[in-house]
């Protein structure tokens, strides 16, 4: 069997969600061809330093766009929307048809279903993220051959929101947590308390675009807190954008030298280091709206602050669920007062955490990405008798 891992992002944040895998069938010594794709020097540079020093073999191919006319939209269309993202299976079709299985993060893969006809190809979803938004749970997951979730919450949503049968889900913990430690040093090391500002990307969600710069502002008035900004690695990536489950654009701008020069703030705009929990497992205090890394960042419960710059009704709305496990502001002219109130009532916001953490999270004594590996191993096994799976360390 050949099984590819498909890595097509303008950024990396996708690739510890699935590499773990890929590395893990490949210690299996099962037999089976590993190969792991990527579309862009940014990509192979993180597979290449994730993997440093891994001894088994994985076969790595560089995927482009072939085509003329295919390099002539992308460079039309880039600034603007994902073209060479979406272009790159077109261009590379042959290369599909040689795998028996795929495994993506994303979900524009299922393209190769949908419009190229590739039906014989079981296409394996990991997903990147444990988070509430709907977007997680839209129809399009029931296109999947099958989808790993990393706990019950995901799974049970996957079945009920987008329609998939329980058999084509496995819940299998979360693999990124296998290349992640727990304790880092503290970032600044002066022991004043680190906050961690995690915007969302999507302008109909994100507090950036209304509160953003408010929020810096802040902390560079008050220099009794540090700062780690890392937003969404694709806030900053284009010079739009757009919202994908609701039409709507914006623009994130610029960072002024003001706010790159103070001592007390970091600003970290898209390097793996906002991917790899470096920030998070860093952090004292989480202050953001949307993203899913909350979920990261309550493996260890900490105080949470969250910024409603939407004015949205979200107490009872499932989206919104992690924002049970700390205050919720809607204007960031009360953050002084409220990152107080964040620490001040932490206690009473830690039963909750680990309640939201547990049923986002299964995880065991067993490396998340074995349990995924022997997931991806089960559809080997529905189509041809396959030797028993056994982690090899």
């Amino acid at each position: 069997m050949r099984i590819g891992f498909l890595f097509n992002h303008d950024q990396v944040h996708q690739v510890a969600h699935s590499l773990p895998i890929a590395m893990a069938l490949a210690r299996s010594g099962l037999g089976h061809d590993i190969v792991i794709a990527t579309t862009n020097p940014r990509l192979k540079a993180a597979v290449g330093r994730l993997m440093r020093g891994f001894g088994h073999k994985i076969e790595h191919v560089e995927l482009g766009l072939e085509s003329k006319t295919s390099r002539w939209l992308s460079g039309a269309l880039e600034h603007v929307v994902p073209a060479t993202k979406i272009l790159v299976y077109r261009d590379n079709l042959d290369f599909f048809r040689s795998l028996d299985i795929l495994v993506v993060a994303e979900k524009t893969s299922l393209i190769l279903k949908t419009r190229y006809g590739l039906e014989d190809l079981k296409i394996v979803h990991t997903r990147h993220g444990a988070g509430d938004r709907a977007i997680g749970f839209d129809k399009a997951s029931a296109g999947f051959d099958h989808v790993l979730a990393s706990g019950e919450k995901i799974r049970d949503r996957l079945i009920k929101d987008a329609g998939l049968p329980p058999s084509k889900v496995s819940v299998v913990g979360y693999p990124k947590f296998d290349l992640s430690r727990k304790d880092d040093a503290p970032f600044f090391g002066n022991g004043r308390p680190t906050v961690l500002y995690n915007p969302h990307v999507s302008p109909h969600l994100s507090s950036w675009y209304k509160a953003g710069r408010q929020v810096l502002d802040f902390f560079l008035r008050n220099d009794d807190f540090n700062l780690i900004f890392a937003p969404h690695v694709m806030l900053f990536e284009r010079p739009f954008s757009v919202s994908i489950d609701r039409l709507r654009i914006d623009r994130a701008g610029r960072i002024d030298p003001r706010f790159l020069r103070a001592p007390n703030i970091h600003i970290d705009l898209g390097s793996l280091a906002s991917t790899d929990m470096t920030y998070s497992n860093a952090a004292d205090i989480y202050l953001g709206d949307v993203s899913s890394q909350i979920y990261e960042f309550l493996r260890r419960p900490r105080p949470c602050l969250f910024l409603n710059t939407h004015g949205v009704h979200y107490r009872e709305d499932r989206n919104y669920a992690h924002w049970q496990s700390g205050p919720v502001i809607e204007d960031a002219g009360r953050l002084g007062d409220a990152l107080a109130d964040a620490m001040a009532t932490h206690d009473q916001y830690l039963p909750v955490q680990r309640a939201l953490f547990d049923m986002s999270f299964d995880l065991t004594a067993e490396p998340s990405a074995d349990r995924a590996a022997r997931a991806i191993l089960a559809l080997v096994n529905a189509e041809a008798e396959a030797p028993q799976w056994r982690a090899v360390a």
